[in-house]
């Protein structure tokens, strides 16, 4: 026997796995450490936007993904118009952008630079109400009055439409002139849910302020 031989010590196959096993254990360990630190903040993209709430311009910088709804709400402290599904399917955070409501859920604030927002505390205030508050009032169309914002601001913007000849789903012949009917007002309203269920009274409300006794069926 050699003396290389006589001095090569004994390779044995679990001395290998060990082996193999400590190596791969010291490779991963500065990999695991890596994951463990906590990530860098990265700054929060924002962007500036001016628009006119209720008559009064606004500037604020936000981020991106704010919504307009957010933006009035927790920016501007507008806690009239409310949150409610956030997904755009009961209209409780309805206003008015330039005339023609919309959900603010569902639009960005940025989309809005240079609009003019009217939100609930834009119609009308308690010691000064706008004509279609004081009707809810008066037939109870508020109730719970959770989504009367909403409802309020849509009604609103429902008799506008009337009047600017913008046409419905009910109506048979869109080329007509549509009218103050109960068919029709539910129609335009049926994106706002009342959890109460004042539907009737709310439609009476809105006939009031239309200068219609009581709506057409």
């Amino acid at each position: 026997m050699s003396k290389i031989e006589a001095s090569s010590p004994e390779v044995s196959r679990r001395g290998v796995l060990a082996g193999g096993a400590a190596t791969a254990a010291l490779t991963a360990a500065p990999s695991a450490l890596a994951q463990a630190q906590p990530p860098v903040a990265r700054p929060v993209p924002t962007m500036p936007v001016a628009f006119e709430v209720n008559g009064r311009r606004q500037e604020l910088s936000l981020d991106t993904r704010t919504t307009l709804l957010d933006a009035l709400r927790e920016h501007l402290h507008l806690t009239g118009t409310k949150k409610g599904c956030d997904h755009g399917q009961c209209g409780a955070c309805t206003v008015m952008v330039n005339g023609v409501r919309i959900n603010s859920c569902l639009s960005l604030a940025v989309q809005h630079q240079g609009d003019k927002i009217t939100t609930i505390e834009g119609l009308g205030m308690p010691d000064k109400l706008h004509p279609m508050q004081a009707a809810f009032v008066k037939h109870d169309g508020y109730q719970c009055g959770y989504c009367t914002p909403g409802q309020i601001c849509s009604a609103v913007a429902v008799l506008d439409e009337i009047k600017r000849g913008v046409p419905s789903h009910v109506q048979a012949d869109v080329s007509a002139k549509p009218q103050v009917t109960n068919m029709e007002m539910r129609e335009r309203m049926s994106g706002n849910i009342c959890r109460c269920g004042a539907y009737s009274n709310i439609a009476e409300a809105m006939a009031e302020v239309a200068g219609v006794e009581e709506a057409r069926a």
